[in-house]
């Protein structure tokens, strides 16, 4: 169980109007419940959430969002993100396990996911990137989808520290970690 306990149904309208929206008809994942159970953390994290539409195809957002989680060690998220969108971005098994612990440039990933997963491990590693490493991404995304990178990277680390640190189980549905 996680170590703040998550809200158990029958929750607030508004919050049942929030997961209904996140989850489309999906029971709602424990961190959801978990952070709604605080409102001002709950509209921090929602006001930060970035799945919407954004810049980035699916597919480029759920590379950053894996590679994220799994140099955080986050296999709560990272099992979400797989079971919910790795099929749907067209990650092959191979490429899913590539997140966890293939290099960044390994022959699996194009020319612009390769630069791009340069820059998620500098600035895992770093928290900043070169001058090299940014003209990288530069050749192959336009500002709005570096900032997008960048943003991606940010959240999902803090998203890690919640399910790591609060001991958050993994959900049932999720993919785990290769062995």
């Amino acid at each position: 169980m996680s170590r703040i306990a998550p809200l158990d149904p029958p929750y607030p309208a508004d919050v049942q109007q929030d997961f209904d929206r996140i989850m489309r008809g999906k029971p709602p994942l424990v961190l959801f419940r978990v952070m709604a159970g605080h409102p001002r953390a709950w509209e921090k994290f929602r006001g930060g959430g970035l799945l919407d539409r954004g810049p980035l195809p699916l597919r480029q957002r759920e590379i950053v969002i894996d590679r994220t989680c799994a140099l955080n060690g986050c296999e709560y998220e990272w099992g979400v993100h797989v079971a919910a969108f790795g099929a749907a971005a067209q990650l092959s098994e191979v490429q899913v396990r590539a997140t966890v612990d293939g290099p960044a440039d390994a022959d699996c990933w194009s020319p612009a996911e390769q630069a791009m997963l340069v820059a998620v491990d500098a600035l895992h590693a770093r928290a900043t990137l070169s001058d090299a490493e940014f003209a990288a991404l530069k050749a192959h995304y336009d500002d709005d989808q570096i900032l997008e990178i960048i943003l991606l990277c940010g959240f999902y680390r803090t998203v890690s520290y919640l399910t790591n640190a609060l001991a958050m189980p993994l959900e049932a549905t999720a993919a785990r970690f290769p062995t």
